[in-house]
C-alpha cells in the first residue's frame, strides 16, 4: 500500500483528493478559531520527541485550561471501526477509538502545542535497554485496573504479545513478532498461547516483561505503543470474538455497538487517571453514528443544530465546502499538518540515468497539481519523504522546489539536452477520477514542454496497489506517499529505501537499490543514542531525496469542522485525528 497500512484511510483519501476524503478529524487549535497549519515547508521546524521520565509518566494527565466533567460528544462518521480487537488494530481510524479503550506499555503525552512526549503508560517509566537494544524491560503500575476491576498484569502484557502470533490475527502490526523470533515467517516458530506454550523470548517476573529481541531496536519502546501491543485478559480472552466486545483498562468502555450504525462509549469506573499520564477524559459519553455521508455530515455541522452542536466529523470538509465553512464557520474549522507525505515515485529500475530523473523533479508542475486539490489546504510543499513530525525532522530543498513550486520545464530541458536525452519516453501512471485526469494533463504538458515524450496510462483505483507494487511494471512515475507507523525515521527509510524490500508487494515504490543508502538505514537503526539517531535520518531524508527516487509533492494537511459547544479539539500526530480524550464539552 502506498501509506503504512496503520494509516491506509489516508491513502485513500488522498487517491480521492477531489472529495478531500481523509482519515480522520484533526486539529491544530483549540477549537476557539481559527487556522494554525504551518503554512510553507520551509518554515518547518524539527520535531522533537522527547523521551519521558518516570515522574513525566506519573498522572494524572496535565489538566485543560477552562475544560470541564461531563456531556455527550457525537461521531457522525460514514464508515464504522473496523476492529477494537487491539491485536487486530492497525488503521489510524481504529486508533483513535481504540485508545480510550486500551493502553499500551507506553505512549505519547501530547502538549498543546503539539508535541509529543513518550512515556509509560501501562508502565513505570519508557524502558530499560541492555544488551545494545536487543533487550527491553518494562515495569508496570500499580493501581491499573480492567473494567471489571481486577489487576492488568503481566501475564495480560505477555498474552496480549502472544496472541498477535494466533492464526486469526491478520491484521495487525508484524514488527514485534518478527524481532521476537527471528523470521518474517514468525507462525512457524510459534502460533499463539492457545496450545498452552509461551513465547521463550517473553519473561515475566513480578510486575515486569522483558522482550529479548532478535536484533538490536533502540527504538522499540515507541513501537509497543502502537496498539497492536496492547495487553489482553487472560481470563476475558474470547478468541476471534474478542473484537466483538474487548475489555477496557481506559478511561471508556463499550456499552454497545451495532455493526454499521452506531456505537456507544461510557465512563470506566476502573480508570484510575492517577496513574495515566495522558488522557483527561471530560466528556461521560461517545456516541458514534455511522452510514452518514461526508457531505450530509459537514452540512449538518455546518448548521450547528440540536445535538449536532456537540458534535464532530472524523471526516475532512469537502472541497466543495471549505470556502463555506472558512467564512461561515471560521471559528469552527480547524486545520494541521497530518503525518501523511505525498510524493510521485520514480520507477529507478526503468529511469536509471540520475539527469533523467533531475528534469523530472524540475519540470514537475507541483503548485498546479495541488491547486487542483485544493491550494494551500492540501498542504505544504515537500522537500523530502520525512515528515515534519518524525523526530529529527530538518528542512532542505535539495532540488530548490520551494523556490520554484511550479517547476521549470526550460532548465528541465537543458539538463535533458546536456545528458543526451532530449525526447525520452515517460510512461506516467494516473488513477482513474476526474481530479487525477486533470492532473494527468497539467503533468503532460509539463514534461512534454521539457523535452519529454510522454505516455499517460489509465489504472482503475481498485487495482493501483497492486499495479503499481509489482516490480516490472511497465510505469516510469507514478503517485504515492508514506505515514510513519511511529515517530522515528525507521518506519519511513527501512519500509521505502532498504533494497530488501524490493518484491512483488513491497513498499519499496521506487525499486530504489542503493549499497550507500542501505548502509545509512543499518547505521541508523542500530545507534541506539536517540539523538544521535534522528540526525542520521535527518541526513537520510536529503540523501534519499538526492537519489531522485521520488519526486516530493506536499507535506499534507487536515481540515475538520466541529460543532460550536465542543471545545479543546485538538490533533493526534500519530492518527491524523481529534484525541477523544482531550476534548470537552461546554
Amino acid at each position: 500500500m502506498s501509506f503504512s497500512r496503520r494509516n491506509f484511510l489516508i491513502a485513500t483519501g488522498v487517491v480521492a483528493a477531489s472529495s478531500s476524503v481523509l482519515s480522520a478529524c484533526s486539529s491544530g487549535n483549540s477549537g476557539s478559531g481559527g487556522t494554525t497549519g504551518k503554512q510553507n515547508a520551509a518554515k518547518a521546524e524539527a520535531t522533537v520527541v522527547k523521551i519521558g521520565t518516570e515522574a513525566d509518566s506519573t498522572g494524572p494527565a496535565p489538566e485543560v485550561s477552562g475544560a470541564k466533567k461531563g456531556g455527550t460528544v457525537y461521531l457522525l462518521n460514514d464508515d464504522d471501526v473496523s476492529h477494537l480487537d487491539p491485536q487486530r488494530i492497525y488503521y489510524a481510524w481504529n486508533s483513535l477509538a481504540a485508545i480510550v479503550l486500551s493502553r499500551t506499555l507506553t505512549g505519547y503525552k501530547i502538549a498543546d502545542d503539539g508535541s509529543q512526549m513518550l512515556v509509560g503508560d501501562l508502565a513505570t517509566d519508557t524502558g530499560t535497554m541492555s544488551d545494545g537494544g536487543k533487550t527491553w524491560a518494562f515495569t508496570l503500575k500499580d493501581g491499573v485496573k480492567w473494567e471489571d476491576g481486577s489487576d492488568v498484569t503481566v501475564d495480560d502484557v505477555r498474552h496480549g504479545i502472544e496472541r498477535a502470533f494466533a492464526s486469526f490475527i491478520t491484521e495487525g502490526a508484524m514488527y514485534v513478532q518478527s524481532w521476537l523470533t527471528g523470521s518474517q515467517d514468525y507462525r512457524k516458530s510459534y502460533s499463539g498461547p492457545y496450545s498452552g506454550k509461551h513465547l521463550k523470548s517473553v519473561v515475566t517476573s513480578g510486575k515486569t516483561v522483558t522482550f529479548h529481541l532478535s536484533e538490536a531496536r533502540p527504538d522499540f519502546n515507541y513501537v509497543v505503543a502502537m496498539q497492536s501491543y496492547a495487553p489482553t485478559p487472560v481470563k476475558h480472552d474470547t478468541k476471534e470474538n474478542y473484537d466483538k466486545k474487548p475489555y477496557s483498562n481506559g478511561p471508556y468502555k463499550v456499552k454497545s455497538h451495532v455493526t454499521d450504525k452506531s456505537m456507544v462509549f461510557v465512563r470506566n469506573e476502573n480508570w484510575d487517571p492517577a496513574t495515566d499520564p495522558i488522557r483527561n477524559a471530560y466528556p461521560d459519553q461517545f456516541d458514534f453514528s455511522f452510514g452518514i455521508e461526508q457531505l450530509t455530515a459537514i452540512d449538518r455541522l455546518l448548521a450547528d443544530s440540536g445535538n449536532d452542536q456537540y458534535a464532530v466529523s472524523w471526516r475532512t470538509i469537502p472541497q466543495e465546502r471549505v470556502t463555506k465553512a472558512q467564512s461561515e464557520a471560521k471559528d469552527r474549522v480547524f486545520e494541521e499538518l497530518g503525518s501523511g507525505v505525498s510524493v510521485y515515485w520514480v520507477n529507478t529500475t526503468r529511469v536509471k540515468d540520475l539527469a533523467v530523473r533531475e528534469a523530472l523533479i524540475k519540470a514537475w508542475p507541483t503548485a498546479q497539481i495541488r491547486q487542483l486539490q485544493g491550494g494551500s489546504v492540501r498542504g505544504d510543499y515537500a522537500t523530502g519523504i520525512m515528515s515534519p513530525l518524525v523526530a529529527g525532522y530538518e528542512s532542505q530543498d535539495v532540488w530548490g522546489k520551494l523556490k520554484t513550486p511550479a517547476g521549470d520545464p526550460a532548465a528541465a530541458k537543458k539538463i535533458l539536452e546536456k545528458a543526451g536525452k532530449s525526447n525520452y519516453k515517460i510512461v506516467y501512471a494516473y488513477q482513474q477520477d476526474d481530479t487525477q485526469s486533470k492532473i494527468k494533463v497539467v503533468v503532460e504538458q509539463a514534461l512534454k514542454a521539457a523535452g519529454f515524450d510522454v505516455v499517460t496510462k489509465p489504472i482503475d483505483s481498485t487495482t493501483w496497489y497492486d499495479q503499481i507494487g509489482k516490480v516490472d511494471n511497465s510505469y516510469d512515475v507514478y503517485w504515492g506517499g508514506w505515514s510513519a507507523d511511529w515517530p522515528t525515521g525507521y518506519s519511513v527509510f527501512q519500509p521505502l529505501f532498504d533494497s530488501s524490500t524490493i518484491t512483488d508487494g513491497g513498499s519499496n515504490y521506487a525499486h530504489l537499490n542503493d549499497p550507500k543508502v542501505d548502509a545509512a538505514i543499518k547505521a541508523a537503526t542500530a545507534e541506539t543514542d536517540q539523538d544521535k539517531a534522528n540526525k542520521m535520518w535527518a541526513a537520510l531524508d536529503k540523501q534519499v531525496t538526492e537519489t531522485g527516487a521520488f519526486i516530493p509533492d506536499v507535506y499534507m494537511k487536515r481540515i475538520y469542522l466541529h460543532g460550536s459547544k465542543l471545545g479543546n479539539v485538538k490533533m493526534d500526530p500519530n492518527f491524523d485525528g481529534c484525541m477523544l480524550y482531550k476534548l470537552y464539552v461546554k
